[in-house]
């Protein structure tokens, strides 16, 4: 009986718990398992309790095996070598730092919340905190929620769209500039989706034979005009009823990041949250059983330029008449000249 007993002595090593280990990281990862599961590897001989508790202490001590309360029972994770290989570097206080920094995932966790968890004094967290910064193990991170808080995640991870808040948000503040150019686009697509032009001629039609005086007054007056945008929007009218061309989030979404006017990638539920806020601000209405937006009537005083809306040429009311030898033209046009010199 003894030689068996010596036997059992030298499997109940290193490899016994190289053995466990390597049947534990063959399940899916992060996979936790608790007694009964380690027992279901049928590794350890005969489910001997002494010998799987000696197995999960060595691999624990060697930060192969990490301990957690799941459920109000003891469970145990699989630790990477990788992973496991930096824990040996840290001292006691930075390990369980570590560890709780580890345990925020994506979300981050703040200071005092590591310091509430691990109950350190307030320098020995500070002095770790630091010690694993200067290491590149962790990196500070601003919330959209709390941007003054200290909040500390892995330094390979990226942070959640829930911390920084999506592309509405530059290091957990609002962009404003961002949004306002977003929610000038969107209004604008929406706006071309929604109204169409008149066919009929304006009121005020152009005469063929106008002065150079005529001429220069109907632009002057036109040009120097602040309501311009509302001016033009009198020639616009709605769709037909029953109409059901009335862009979509998908629509516009896929639209605005095809449009290559930032770099900024958009999803649905992002491109949505803007549009209702531009409903509530009496922007857009939703059509087509909430499916749809239409845009109101007029056009925002300050829409969007391109640079032949900033031209004087792209928005004067005697364009049409603007030749060589005509009453108005280029070489006289002292409003485009000023929009040269500027």
């Amino acid at each position: 009986m003894a030689a068996p007993m010596g036997e059992q002595k030298v499997y109940n090593s290193k490899e016994l718990q190289q053995a466990l280990y390597n049947a534990c990281t063959s399940r899916p990862p992060g996979k936790t398992f608790n007694q009964q599961e380690l027992f279901e590897l049928n590794v350890i001989p005969n489910n001997d309790l002494n010998q799987l508790l000696s197995c999960i202490q060595a691999l624990t001590k060697d930060s192969l095996f990490k301990a957690f309360n799941k459920d109000g029972g003891l469970c145990w994770k699989v630790i990477k070598k990788e992973e496991a290989a930096k824990y040996k570097q840290f001292s006691m206080e930075e390990a369980v730092v570590y560890s709780q920094i580890e345990s925020s995932h994506r979300e981050g966790i703040w200071t005092r919340t590591i310091r509430q968890r691990t109950n350190l004094h307030q320098t020995v967290m500070n002095r770790c905190i630091k010690t694993l910064e200067s290491k590149g193990f962790i990196k500070p991170i601003q919330t959209a929620k709390a941007p003054k808080r200290k909040t500390y995640m892995l330094s390979h991870l990226q942070p959640s769209e829930d911390v920084t808040g999506g592309p509405f948000y530059t290091d957990g503040n609002l962009d404003e500039e961002f949004v306002q150019h977003l929610a000038r686009w969107s209004e604008r697509y929406v706006i071309g989706r929604s109204w169409q032009h008149s066919s009929k001629e304006p009121a005020k039609k152009l005469e063929s034979r106008m002065t150079s005086k005529q001429a220069e007054g109907l632009r002057a007056e036109v040009l120097e005009s602040e309501d311009l945008g509302r001016e033009r929007s009198k020639t616009m009218l709605p769709m037909p009823p029953g109409f059901t061309g009335y862009p979509t989030i998908p629509e516009i979404t896929k639209a605005f990041n095809a449009s290559g006017v930032s770099g900024v990638i958009m999803k649905e539920a992002e491109m949505r949250q803007l549009m209702d806020i531009l409903v509530w601000d009496g922007r857009l209405i939703k059509v087509m059983n909430d499916k749809g937006y239409r845009a109101v009537r007029h056009f925002a005083g300050d829409e969007e330029k391109n640079g032949l809306a900033e031209a004087p040429c792209g928005r004067c009311p005697v364009f049409d008449l603007c030749e060589e030898g005509g009453p108005v033209n280029a070489r006289n046009c002292k409003y485009f000249e000023e929009w040269l010199q500027a």
